[in-house]
């Protein structure tokens, strides 16, 4: 529904050429943004102004602004993708933002995800670590019948949750530590609970865990911030099992070990 409403709005912009050059805040101010767009949106147009002066327009990353791609992402205020719970910067509103309000954003701040461009920051460690081990080996050919291969429904379904994570980087962003575990257990549990990829289960753990300190992300101190940063809500418990699973990898690395098929 179209509140009819117009905002008048100050944004502070982290604006940085590139990952070697120093990087500053610039202010602009806008006026009449509409309520009813959205915060990309609002972006867009305030590049379209920019453009038009001859200046260089806002960088920053999308895709899909549907919420599923995980592209776009930054800091609203010190708030990772903004002030609302579950909700990626591409789905939130300018409704939810008060006339006069001043805002202020910058990029995701993680030693693992230097600044490419203003509000654009590389994040291919987390390709990397998928690279380690965020994959089945095991050969299943073509698409199988429904219900050749039996999952329980509980495990379906928490496989299903785990698999949610869009990858987005903002449980990195929001950790005082800048830690990836959030995202490194999630893939490990939606892959692992399912029984085409509970052989590596155990492996993938120990894999993925040693390439995420590789990457340079700090460890987890249970403050659980980034559960409540991410705009897919995904469970800090899914890091309590990463730890067992990479604990058990540690001890029986090596050994041919295989695991049981939809372990919790």
């Amino acid at each position: 529904m179209s509140t009819g409403k117009n905002l008048r709005l100050t944004i502070e912009v982290w604006r940085q050429a590139s990952p070697d050059q120093p990087g500053r805040f610039e202010t602009y101010e806008l006026d009449a943004v509409s309520a009813d767009i959205s915060f990309l949106e609002m972006l867009d147009q305030l590049n379209e102004r920019l453009i038009k002066e001859g200046k260089d327009p806002v960088a920053f990353e999308h895709d899909c602004r549907e919420g599923i791609c995980g592209s776009c992402g930054f800091m609203i205020n010190g708030q990772a993708h903004g002030p609302l719970r579950g909700t990626t910067v591409c789905q939130l509103h300018m409704r939810h933002f008060h006339d006069g309000e001043r805002l202020v954003l910058e990029p995701w701040r993680a030693q693992a995800f230097p600044v490419r461009k203003d509000l654009v920051v590389d994040r291919d460690s987390f390709d990397r670590i998928m690279a380690k081990g965020g994959y089945n080996s095991t050969r299943v050919g073509n698409a199988p019948e429904a219900n050749s291969i039996l999952v329980g429904k509980e495990t379906a379904s928490k496989a299903f949750d785990a698999a949610a994570c869009i990858a987005c980087g903002a449980c990195v962003a929001a950790c005082k530590n800048g830690s990836a575990l959030l995202f490194v257990s999630a893939k490990n549990a939606h892959l692992g609970l399912l029984p085409q990829g509970a052989p590596e289960r155990y492996r993938r753990a120990v894999r993925m865990v040693e390439q995420m300190e590789k990457e340079g992300f700090g460890g987890c101190s249970n403050t659980l911030e980034c559960e409540a940063a991410c705009p897919k809500q995904i469970s800090t418990g899914w890091i309590q099992r990463l730890t067992r699973d990479y604990i058990r990898g540690k001890t029986v690395e090596d050994t041919g070990e295989v695991a049981e098929s939809g372990g919790g």
